[in-house]
């Protein structure tokens, strides 16, 4: 466990590195928008809805794939040097706590850069989390899509020259095995209750 631990902690490190000597100015800036969900769509009922991705597999992925077990999705990209790195490993540390109940719950990362996250890098930079976590992308118009319909907030910053990078909501969604969305996570939500939330997600699928 200390040797995957190291290894995943020097494959972030090098991420990060690769995203600040990636941007003009040499910091990324990253506002991570929480929208109060009830005010932002005026009931839970509105969040989730039909889309069409691509996995950092190569494999199509739709709402269709995901039924029958409860999942947790978030949005955010490859290069942000905060907020979607220590979201993803939040989700891998729970994953493994939850051992042989992880498999029961699945949990989506989803890139709101396509320009720049191909399923091949985002392939590359999944190494670093648990496999079990599915990163997906897809063209401008599906990302548009998907992000309308789970109510989140995205958008490009300049950079130097013809860089930039993205601000973006940071909120993890829950949702049932019949796709009903049921919570959320907020980013740096204190261990035990993310714990508690996965944990109650899993007993709602009986």
């Amino acid at each position: 466990m200390q040797t995957t631990n190291l290894l995943r902690t020097i494959r972030l490190t090098a991420w990060i590195a690769v995203a600040v000597c990636l941007t003009g100015a040499g910091i990324y800036f990253i506002t991570a928008r929480a929208p109060d969900i009830q005010r932002v769509i005026g009931g839970a009922a509105g969040i989730g809805g039909p889309f069409q991705l691509t996995a950092h597999t190569g494999q199509p992925v739709t709402e269709r794939d995901l039924a029958g077990k409860p999942y947790a999705i978030f949005f955010g990209f490859t290069r942000c040097p905060d907020v979607c790195p220590t979201t993803l490993l939040d989700m891998t540390s729970r994953l493994e706590e939850l051992q042989g109940d992880a498999d029961k719950l699945r949990i989506l990362f989803v890139s709101i850069d396509p320009e720049r996250d191909s399923p091949e890098f985002l392939a590359d930079y999944m190494k670093s989390f648990d496999k079990r976590i599915t990163a997906l992308t897809g063209t401008t118009a599906q990302v548009a899509s998907i992000a309308k319909a789970y109510r989140v907030i995205y958008e490009k910053v300049p950079g130097g020259g013809r860089d930039y990078t993205m601000n973006h909501t940071a909120t993890v969604y829950l949702f049932d095995a019949k796709g009903g969305f049921v919570s959320t996570i907020a980013y740096q939500e204190n261990e035990k209750n993310q714990r508690a939330k996965l944990r109650r997600l899993i007993r709602l699928a009986g």
